[in-house]
């Protein structure tokens, strides 16, 4: 049987899941990931454990924060006045919108908080400071 080794491309079926068993992400009913071992596509800590795998094997990884979307970065929260939102913008705690940096580029954000004066943006990764564990199996390499 031929392993996976660095550079070669392969194609995997995932399910990630949180520490409280809270699946975030999932391949199933869906083709299967495809990527480049070594180029840095997926996160460092998925990435890894794919090395030494043969097609059809299964495993369950074990990805710390650290080796995933990093830890939350307090600089990437910022409070924006409230009346510099449109009034059709949803601004529930936990919404999802899109802002453009004045670079030019579109930037995830999550509202984490809104007061009369001001609501707070952060751009941080949803997944930033979260342990995660992945259940993957190798379907193919390309």
């Amino acid at each position: 049987m031929t392993e996976v080794k660095s550079g070669d491309t392969v194609r995997i079926h995932y399910t990630g899941t949180l520490a409280d068993g809270q699946t975030f992400d999932s391949s199933e009913g869906r083709d299967p990931l495809e990527f480049t071992v070594g180029s840095g596509q997926i996160i460092p800590g998925l990435e890894a454990a794919i090395p030494g795998m043969n097609v059809g094997d299964k495993k369950t990884v074990e990805v710390p924060a650290d080796e995933a979307y990093g830890q939350p970065d307090p600089n990437a929260q910022q409070a924006v006045p409230r009346a510099e939102i449109p009034d059709d913008i949803p601004l529930d705690l936990g919404t999802q919108l899109q802002v453009q940096t004045p670079q030019g580029q579109v930037m995830p954000v999550t509202v984490v908080d809104v007061t009369e004066e001001q609501v707070t943006l952060d751009a941080n990764h949803p997944l930033a400071g979260k342990d995660l564990t992945f259940n993957i199996e190798l379907v193919e390499i390309a």
